[in-house]
């Protein structure tokens, strides 16, 4: 009975801490979120949009079942770890990781099914005859090639870094060209 007390206190301790900093004021408060991600973020439709809801950093970078919650946290403090040692404490050197960091997200978006869009997005309540013509046909065949949300939506919220990654792969793609 104690180890249950005592158990339950933790998960609900853990659970109020992370609550604590899982909110858009204490994301932006890193000095070089804000003149960045943050600018980015309020050009999107995940900011502000015809039905007033504000999906915020959280809703999209952390899970909401307590497990893959913590597990994302734990991995989350290697950002602290590498500000502290100056690998990323500057608004340029983030910016010459992120990329990097975004295709960290990326895949893991990927191997969840995209769980965090599906939080608020439900493909089931998708009324596809509402949709453009060309949304109609991709959301048909992303479902039948059992894509999930990210792989067409990585640029919903961060365009820039998007654009970048698409850019990369296009050159990837010209230097193979000119190898053959």
């Amino acid at each position: 009975m104690l180890f249950l007390v005592i158990g339950l206190g933790t998960v609900t301790g853990v659970n109020v801490a992370i609550d604590k900093v899982d909110n858009l004021e204490f994301c932006i408060s890193c000095h070089y979120i804000r003149p960045t991600i943050y600018k980015e973020y309020k050009e999107t439709s995940h900011y502000k949009n015809r039905s007033g809801v504000r999906a915020e950093c959280d809703d999209c970078h952390v899970p909401k079942p307590f497990i893959p919650k913590i597990i994302s946290k734990l991995k989350a403090s290697k950002h602290i770890y590498h500000h502290l040692i100056g690998s990323i404490n500057t608004i340029e050197k983030f910016e010459a990781k992120r990329l990097e960091l975004a295709q960290r997200e990326w895949t893991r978006m990927k191997e969840t099914d995209s769980r965090e869009c599906r939080s608020c997005h439900n493909q089931n309540a998708m009324d596809l005859s509402l949709q453009k013509r060309r949304a109609k046909v991709v959301h048909r065949d992303a479902e039948e090639n059992n894509e999930t949300c990210i792989d067409c939506h990585k640029g919903i919220t961060h365009k820039p870094l998007h654009s970048e990654k698409a850019k990369e792969v296009e050159e990837a793609d010209d230097d193979d060209n000119f190898i053959l």
